[in-house]
């Protein structure tokens, strides 16, 4: 079975589901009032220099400044290649990185080198602003065809390494180097394996108009200003995602199944019959079942088929998964159960991870496995299932205690921290103190006030349920209290109140 996607567009939020083997794959949302900036062109001012970080704050014109670190300024042509589907290259450490076609490594030019505060210079974001962080960007301008990226900037040549075949790397190459203008670069993508010289042309001529646009807006606008925006969701997508073999496209708008059309039958017009106009009365994301899928890709527990689970806890620095046995007992031995709830959970990670858009560092426990064979076929089983994930990943081995080091390349923001917001009840903790907990804290706040203020009333307002518990279980503090500062005391239940919240009143 081919894949399918999905496009519900309304005039507030867009949705984008890419269905493989009948399963939502990767789901994409975009808000009209929260449009993503990744790919956006600005006109930027430095604000502030920081050598201690080797970086510099930039405004943009958003709310919060963008972060431009060195590499980004430096002319690195592995920075070009990372924005593209064939994976990301680590950064430099410690400011060193390689040279372009050596092995060894030379430093980086200092920040304060090649930046200074009132500077303008134009940038382009390739991550979105993420929790308290502002937007990262990088002075590598890159324009993305369907078929070409374009570096006008730069005079380089990059191939996707998701096209392994070598004799066509050297067709694609030639091509490329016969038709682009010198100075100018491009990285070649995936989907132009097997094209025309044609095909890559009509990329290259779309790519240079829409640069001479850029330059000309540039010279014109004050800093900070927007001078270029990158397509929406439903054009980015079709543009990036969409190749022979996603079967057919659904989309529930007759304006954005027109842009579809002319788009496909522009650059793929072998492919212009499988698109569909969705009209049904029924919601076309309830008629293909994605609904399920999407609130489960919310929840803290995810059920594996065998009876086990997983858990996903995201923090603000990385995401930890633990692997659970649940109600999976075996057939036979110990170990045999935990190495296939293991691997029944490598699959559920790898799809999860990838549903869920979950990048950064994540952490993986799973259960303690005795025999090294067994470690090294769950390990082997991960790098598998993440293979067809277009986000660069890192793994390291399983450690003995059954822990998985993984990163993988995070641009924009998970599924659920896009979708959700911190409980402002327990403010993002997970959990609130005890009734009985706020019981004993009201009793030492009322030592303090009855030793420091005259008065022979107390009255004490709570939650109506730690009320319930001074007046029940916890009556016998409150007497002890009375009978020693000789001031009776009073509780008042106030439905208003956070479970937490008290006040004292004395008079």
């Amino acid at each position: 079975m081919g894949a399918e996607l999905v496009i519900n567009a309304a005039s507030h939020e867009t949705r984008i589901a890419l269905i493989e083997n009948g399963t939502i794959a990767e789901l994409y949302i975009e808000r009209t009032r929260e449009k993503g900036i990744v790919g956006n062109i600005y006109k930027g001012r430095v604000i502030r220099v920081l050598p201690g970080m080797q970086a510099a704050f930039v405004d943009i014109g958003l709310e919060k400044a963008a972060f431009l670190y060195v590499a980004d300024v430096f002319d690195a042509i592995e920075e070009y290649e990372s924005l593209l589907d064939e994976g990301k290259k680590d950064h430099p450490v410690n400011g060193v990185q390689p040279a372009e076609g050596h092995q060894e490594f030379r430093p980086l030019p200092p920040i304060e080198d090649l930046l200074q505060e009132g500077q303008e210079l134009l940038v382009q974001v390739s991550k979105e602003p993420i929790g308290t962080k502002g937007a990262r960007i990088t002075s590598h301008i890159s324009l993305p065809g369907r078929h070409l990226v374009y570096m006008p900037t730069v005079d380089h040549i990059g191939i996707s390494r998701r096209i392994e075949d070598e004799g066509e790397r050297d067709r694609l190459r030639e091509c490329v180097e016969r038709l682009k203008q010198n100075g100018s670069g491009y990285i070649v993508r995936t989907v132009s394996e097997g094209k025309s010289e044609e095909d890559l042309l009509s990329d290259m001529q779309y790519l240079s108009t829409l640069w001479a646009e850029v330059v000309k807006r540039k010279d014109k606008a004050p800093a900070p200003s927007l001078i270029h925006s990158d397509l929406d969701v439903v054009q980015k997508v079709v543009r990036d995602i969409v190749t022979e073999q996603v079967d057919r496209i659904v989309v529930d708008s007759k304006p954005d199944h027109d842009r579809i059309v002319q788009f496909i039958s522009t650059f793929m017009p072998k492919m212009k019959y499988f698109i569909e106009l969705y009209d049904e009365e029924e919601p076309i994301f309830d008629h293909f079942g994605l609904e399920v899928e999407i609130s489960r890709a919310l929840g803290r527990k995810v059920w594996l088929k065998s009876g086990g689970y997983i858990i996903i806890e995201q923090t603000e620095a990385l995401t930890a998964i633990d692997v659970n046995t649940g109600r999976f007992v075996g057939k036979h031995n110990l170990e045999d159960t935990i190495l296939k709830t293991n691997l029944e959970a490598v699959k559920e990670i790898a799809y999860q991870l990838r549903l869920r858009n979950i990048g950064g560092i994540i952490i993986i426990d799973f259960i303690d496995m005795e025999k090294e064979v067994n470690r090294d076929k769950v390990f082997a089983a991960l790098e598998e299932a993440l293979k067809g994930d277009k986000s660069k990943t890192n793994i390291l081995k399983i450690s003995e205690l059954g822990l998985v080091e993984m990163t993988r390349k995070r641009v924009r923001e998970s599924i659920g921290r896009m979708m959700c917001e911190p409980c402002p009840y327990c403010e993002g903790r997970g959990y609130i103190k005890s009734k009985t907990t706020v019981c004993h804290e009201i009793f030492r706040e009322l030592r303090r006030e009855m030793l420091d203020i005259r008065g022979t009333k107390a009255m004490v307002s709570v939650h109506p349920q730690v009320a319930d518990l001074l007046y029940d279980e916890e009556r016998r503090g409150l007497e002890e209290l009375e009978k020693r500062f000789k001031k009776r005391i009073t509780v008042r239940a106030k439905p208003g109140f956070h479970q937490e919240q008290f006040e004292i009143l004395i008079n």
